[in-house]
């Protein structure tokens, strides 16, 4: 998982961002209702690199730009391939689990929700993704993330095994 996660210069790239999901809170106390926000962020450039970040604020605007802040810290690079992903992948984060599976030109994303959010920032175009269990934005977020910072493609394969890319491929 250490070696997808890289330093990506925020300066470098152009990173779009989209919103999640909402939540409003409510603190009651003496003198009424107070009312806060949490917003949950997913930023990308839509060519590899993704991040999310949950921003919390007393206004809604606040609350997402602390978000796309707190994104941009949080960046991932995933491996792209013709606007897939290399492999199956299965990852999970407290209740929600996500199992992602690569899919042929034309199929676009069939993901649901949050998911949908993170692979589209990411830059996959073609995906078949299925969310079990929880359906919590917060989890499936954090659980679609930790099976794309999983993902390595072939390259990345022969390179830490020390091999060539056919030996991959020909055992």
């Amino acid at each position: 998982m250490a070696q997808n996660i890289r330093n990506v210069k925020t300066s470098d790239i152009e990173l779009k961002d989209r919103l999640v999901a909402i939540n409003r809170v409510t603190k009651v106390t003496k003198g009424g209702r107070t009312f806060s926000f949490s917003a949950i962020v997913v930023v990308g450039n839509e060519n590899g690199v993704v991040g999310w970040g949950l921003g919390k604020a007393n206004e809604v605007t606040t609350a997402i730009s602390k978000g796309v802040d707190a994104a941009k810290k949080n960046l991932i690079n995933v491996p792209v391939l013709k606007g897939t992903i290399p492999h199956e992948q299965y990852a999970k984060f407290g209740g929600a689990r996500v199992f992602m599976k690569p899919a042929s030109s034309g199929t676009g994303v069939k993901a649901g929700g949050a998911m949908r959010a993170v692979l589209e920032s990411a830059g996959v175009h073609d995906i078949l993704a299925k969310s079990k269990g929880s359906s919590n934005p917060h989890n499936l977020v954090k659980a679609t993330f930790n099976a794309l910072a999983e993902l390595r493609d072939a390259r990345t394969i022969a390179a830490h095994r020390g091999v060539s890319l056919d030996k991959v491929f020909n055992g």
